[in-house]
């Protein structure tokens, strides 16, 4: 998707374009995050039980 300006680029899903709950560390938003995560797409992330 092309932006008018520069600043609506900035910290977006970079999978569905979401401006909201976005995750700096992995450049996704907490839905493609999650969704990612529980087919193990993510390195490094399991899900937590104690």
């Amino acid at each position: 998707r092309k932006h008018k300006h520069a600043v609506s680029q900035h910290n977006r899903c970079n999978l569905c374009g979401r401006p909201r709950s976005y995750m700096r560390k992995f450049g996704i938003c907490r839905i493609c995050f999650r969704m990612l995560s529980s087919q193990g797409q993510v390195p490094g992330v399991k899900k937590s039980s104690w």
